[in-house]
């Protein structure tokens, strides 16, 4: 994707009219790139009732409502280019379903999209697979009145079921432990065998809380749901552990948002019982699910596909860069430099983060000097950019902090040192180092970057400029530049 595709920003809002809560999110795309300027939630409880009474919550209507008109204002003040409003298991089952529908047309001018079960859990995978590329296993999205599972093959979505295992399907007498796990054992066998899977990519609002209790007990230092993943044995006890806590404690407890802590030890025990019944080894969190599957669905049909990652890099880095040109010059010029080195993730993921990180080599041009590291080192970790997992984010952090010339241990070394490890630690700060001695020779002109050349030679980084091109490349800067590079390298400096 080209800086110029990346600046070609249209709005688009999705209204998502859960079970439990009713939501709007206005994101600003720029080609691929996906950014969530605005988020309102209103946890409504739309669904509260219906496995007593089969019809909608009296008072979570009347929240609904009052939450909807205020969101049809708010896309009247934006005027977004196009607004998707879609309702999903709450108004799909009840009676009066058809009913709020109407309703909420005739006041707000909001037409909305009622799910299927089939349709909600395809997006929600959808979603998943959009938010982390190559994603393999099985998602499962709970909400308030169901749960979605659905097979994702290396990035394809494949089959889904719906089942009645939200947190308000089990009935309004309370939370009992052993009656919430028997009924999610029993709803869950009946189709088990087809959803058998190692690793399970969470969706929904209580199993983000879960995930951000589990950070908060094991002082996770990266506050990022998004491709949080842990050991499924970690997941059980994490689960067990909210399911036998007061509702005064979960109130309480960092991590939990108040309305949250009611639906959160369902969440938990139906996670407890996904673990056994479909074997799973490894638990992934994911805060994309149907509002992304819907908004990329939309998207696929208007722009070429593209990496989330790189297009975000592109994108982020494209709005500060002097030469649109300059993250594909640099990816040429360094990559003699880099390919030697040990491979980290893989050959194939080693090249992609090369090319984030060139995308992102101007991302301090319009801070303060005195700044530029520390601030273009938070920005990259805890970009919202999707298809990174965290060990990822650090390494483009590390990189980046070294092309700007910050220390080895990074403005967060702890952090750093816990996600990723001493190789892969040295093989960012090398990409890092050679980004900055190709920006600062050529003084990020393509150009002038054309007329230099470094290779790694018998042991030695050797720097070399075109004919009549020394004096004006080779100075004392690029000297500076390049010593500190070889020396990264366990190299000499011929130049």
């Amino acid at each position: 994707m080209s800086p110029a595709t990346a600046l070609a920003a249209r709005d688009v809002a999705v209204i998502d009219i859960g079970s439990n809560s009713v939501r709007l999110v206005l994101y600003r795309l720029e080609g691929r790139a996906v950014w969530p300027l605005y988020n309102e939630k209103v946890l409504a409880g739309l669904g509260r009732d219906l496995s007593a009474t089969g019809r909608l919550s009296p008072d979570g209507v009347v929240a609904s409502m009052k939450a909807l008109r205020r969101f049809a204002a708010v896309l009247e003040g934006v005027r977004p280019e196009h607004t998707l409003v879609a309702a999903t298991a709450a108004v799909r089952e009840a009676e009066d379903g058809q009913e709020f529908c109407e309703r909420v047309a005739a006041e707000t001018g909001l037409f909305i999209r009622v799910l299927s079960g089939e349709d909600e859990a395809h997006y929600a995978a959808m979603g998943v697979a959009s938010g982390a590329p190559g994603a393999d296993g099985v998602s499962a999205d709970m909400g308030g009145a169901s749960l979605e599972l659905t097979r994702i093959d290396k990035g394809q979505v494949g089959k889904g079921v719906t089942l009645s295992l939200g947190a308000f399907s089990f009935g309004s007498k309370g939370f009992d432990v052993r009656k919430v796990r028997e009924q999610a054992d029993r709803r869950l066998g009946r189709v088990a065998g087809d959803f058998k899977t190692k690793r399970l990519y969470a969706v929904g609002g209580a199993w983000r809380n879960l995930a951000q209790v589990h950070m908060a007990m094991g002082a996770y230092p990266l506050k990022v749901v998004h491709q949080y993943a842990i050991p499924a044995r970690e997941a059980r006890e994490a689960a067990r552990f909210l399911a036998r806590q007061s509702k005064a404690s979960l109130d309480a407890m960092p991590g939990v948002s108040r309305k949250r802590a009611e639906t959160l030890p369902f969440a938990a025990v139906v996670l407890d019982s996904l673990i056994d019944n479909l074997g799973l080894e490894e638990i992934e969190f994911s805060a994309w699910g149907v509002r992304e599957g819907l908004l990329y669905d939309w998207l696929s049909d208007r722009v070429d596909g593209g990496d989330p990652l790189l297009s975000g890099c592109a994108a982020l880095g494209a709005r500060q860069g002097v030469s649109p040109a300059l993250p594909g010059a640099l990816q040429g010029w360094i990559d003699g430099l880099i390919r030697p080195l040990e491979p980290i993730f893989s050959e194939v993921r080693d090249a992609q983060l090369a090319a984030a990180a060139c995308n992102l080599a101007d991302l301090g041009a319009r801070l303060h000097p005195d700044h530029r590291v520390e601030l273009t080192f938070d920005q990259v970790l805890r970009a919202p950019i999707p298809g990174q997992t965290h060990a990822e984010r650090c390494f483009l952090a590390a990189a980046i902090n070294a092309r700007y010339g910050g220390p080895a241990a990074t403005p967060e070394p702890a952090t750093i040192e816990r996600l990723l490890d001493e190789p892969a630690r040295r093989r960012a700060r090398v990409l890092g180092l050679a980004i900055r001695l190709a920006c600062d020779l050529s003084g990020r002109s393509p150009n002038l970057l054309a007329n230099a050349r470094a290779r790694v030679e018998g042991g030695e980084l050797k720097l070399t400029a075109a004919e009549g091109f020394a004096d004006v490349l080779l100075g004392e800067q690029t000297r500076r530049r390049a010593k500190a590079l070889a020396e990264a390298m366990d190299l000499s400096l011929a130049l």
